[in-house]
């Protein structure tokens, strides 16, 4: 399992809006997370939050790119994802040395991704998206969630692989587009995904629906919960969790190895 740690160059994303603003601050705490082992560090300009208007571009590429130029300064060996629905910054990302593109998307907002990250040999994440955040928690609905999610996956990736892209992530979308128990059911259901044929990637951390069902209002209390169902998922085997908490994450990572031998 890699773990991806989240930082969030925004004012107004749901669980860490504005933290990420001060460069020295966020450098100090990406050297922590290497030095812990962190394995992705996944850059994103836009709050993709339920009701969330996108964001220009421009303004996008102002908040990523120096951060990452930054990083890779600091600390060249850091592998940089880049979260982003937009051909221009992904391309902006890639120039300054990011690694991987990471689009909620699905490659529906931008098809064009898919050449950009064959053409430079990045790896790609591609994620269940019904409708964009500023909508996709009105009128949801599936005719079978399983099967509809599979589906759309499934084409979005032999599309991806169509234009050359060599790796490729799946990401079911826990949390857009979908209702409490949908989210539930997609996290019971883990494996139905095994079938497409790559790997995983998973992003639970600190959402609606765990602090739904235990009345967390404080997205930044919802670690211990979001860290322990990835626990209990440690056995599906996800390749990549997504985790605001890396300092958790790690720990939770490195006991499930010592009791839990593949």
């Amino acid at each position: 399992m890699k773990i991806m740690g989240i930082i969030n160059a925004t004012p107004d994303s749901f669980s860490d809006g504005g933290d990420n603003e001060n460069l020295s601050v966020v450098l100090e705490k990406v050297g922590r997370w290497l030095d812990l082992g962190v394995d992705i560090l996944d850059i994103g300009g836009e709050s993709t939050r339920p009701g969330s208007d996108p964001v220009p571009a421009g303004i996008e590429i102002q908040r990523t790119i120096p951060l990452i130029q930054a990083i890779k300064e600091c600390y060249p060996q850091a592998c940089i994802s880049i979260d982003t629905t937009k051909f221009e910054v992904a391309e902006q990302a890639i120039a300054n040395g990011a690694d991987m593109i990471n689009d909620i998307s699905g490659l529906t907002f931008e098809p064009r991704l898919a050449e950009l990250a064959a053409r430079h040999n990045k790896s790609l994440c591609i994620m269940h998206l019904p409708a964009p955040p500023k909508t996709m928690q009105q009128n949801i609905h599936y005719d079978n969630l399983l099967d509809d999610v599979y589906k759309f996956l499934e084409r979005q990736i032999d599309f991806a692989r169509s234009k050359g892209v060599q790796e490729i992530y799946a990401d079911v979308g826990i949390g857009f587009g979908k209702t409490f128990e949908q989210n539930w059911e997609l996290l019971r259901n883990i494996d139905y995904f095994r079938r497409l044929g790559v790997p995983l990637l998973l992003g639970i951390s600190r959402k609606r629906f765990i602090g739904e069902f235990l009345q967390i209002t404080e997205p930044k209390e919802r670690d211990f919960a979001t860290i322990l169902i990835h626990a209990l998922l440690w056995q599906h085997q996800i390749e990549i969790i997504r985790v605001h908490n890396v300092e958790m994450a790690m720990q939770m990572k490195r006991i499930a190895e010592k009791l839990i031998e593949f």
